[in-house]
């Protein structure tokens, strides 16, 4: 296995009394993807800004590219990359000077730092806009702009926090395709999600986060192994019934059926697949339930996530990490800037 990027080990952080991060242990090799996934206030975002030095831990240890986040952390800042939540970029400066800047910021030397900002305007559909001022951008290109501006320098760790929350498809398809790149050349990457479409496509191990503390973690596969042979579906016409049809199906399981009561749908793992399905739809007549879908299927990291959390994912956009709202308007950048020719 190759040399950890990311290593935290005990890692805790409190806001008064609640506690975000709860003894927390994690593991990147260098060159790899480490996934977190969490439902909102899960911790994810607590534990992104210890690692980039926006926040000190309370307890623990955490390195990053082998410096300590807490002695090294002016150096540390020199060799990661973080995109938020939100965009931190100047809105009074044009596309191309904020790149221009992160990259002077990182003491690329003048030609560098404007190459460099045009290959991530290109890279992220931004050169049309690259003379306007950011104030005049739409939601979507400020996000991208901050995205270009967390690589310019070209980073050894790189920190997604919910990257691609507001971007179109083609957007979020060619962030995929970035990252891939980057991941390819040796960089780390640690990526926090709600997309879990996302983690499955991207990650090579996967931290689940819940209430501050890892309760699961693996590949993809792993932990989708967790749920169990297939799981059926079952989709009823009155949502308000959900509950009699989790009643009627449970002991045909290899496990506790999950109930999403908003969609008004039953999954439940099962090891007979086909071989049931004609006692389920007996008991469902039986009980004058109607239903609309009826499905086996292949569990997916959603199904996982419904079973250790107890939840669905909540795609907001933001992960409410403690009463400590998150950071606005700042970036991880290098302290000073120095001049260059």
């Amino acid at each position: 296995m190759s040399e950890a990027a990311i290593v935290t080990e005990d890692l805790r952080r409190s806001f008064g009394p609640i506690k975000a991060v709860d003894g927390v242990d994690l593991a990147a090799p260098a060159g790899t993807v480490l996934g977190l996934l969490g439902p909102n206030g899960a911790g994810k975002t607590t534990i992104v800004r210890i690692l980039t030095t926006l926040l000190t831990p309370d307890g623990g240890s955490a390195r990053v590219a082998g410096f300590d986040v807490v002695r090294d952390a002016a150096a540390l800042r020199e060799v990661i990359g973080l995109a938020g939540q939100y965009a931190a970029v100047d809105e009074n400066l044009t596309g191309r000077e904020n790149l221009d800047l992160v990259g002077r910021l990182y003491h690329l030397g003048r030609d560098e730092a404007r190459r460099r900002a045009d290959e991530m305007l290109e890279r992220f559909d931004l050169t049309d806009a690259a003379n306007r001022t950011v104030k005049t951008y739409s939601g979507g290109m400020r996000r991208r702009l901050d995205l270009g501006a967390s690589l310019v320098g070209r980073p050894q760790v790189l920190f997604l926090d919910e990257p691609t929350t507001g971007l179109d498809p083609r957007s979020r398809f060619s962030l995929w395709d970035v990252i891939r790149e980057l991941v390819g050349d040796g960089t780390t990457l640690l990526l926090t999600t709600q997309y879990l479409e996302e983690a499955d496509r991207l990650a090579d191990h996967i931290a689940v986060i819940d209430g501050g503390r890892v309760i699961a973690e693996g590949t993809t596969d792993q932990l989708k192994s967790r749920v169990g042979g297939d799981l059926l579906a079952v989709r009823v016409v009155d949502r308000a019934r959900v509950a009699e049809v989790a009643e009627a199906v449970a002991d045909l399981g290899s496990g506790a059926p999950q109930v999403v009561a908003e969609a008004g749908e039953v999954s439940l793992p099962v090891r007979e697949g086909t071989a049931i399905l004609a006692e389920v739809v007996r008991r469902l007549d039986a009980a004058g339930l109607d239903i609309s879908d009826l499905a086996l299927r292949r569990p997916t990291l959603d199904d996982v996530f419904l079973a250790l959390t107890g939840h669905v994912a909540e795609v907001t956009g933001e992960d409410g990490d403690g009463p400590e709202p998150p950071d606005r308007g700042r970036a991880v950048r290098p302290a000073k800037l120095r001049s260059s020719a």
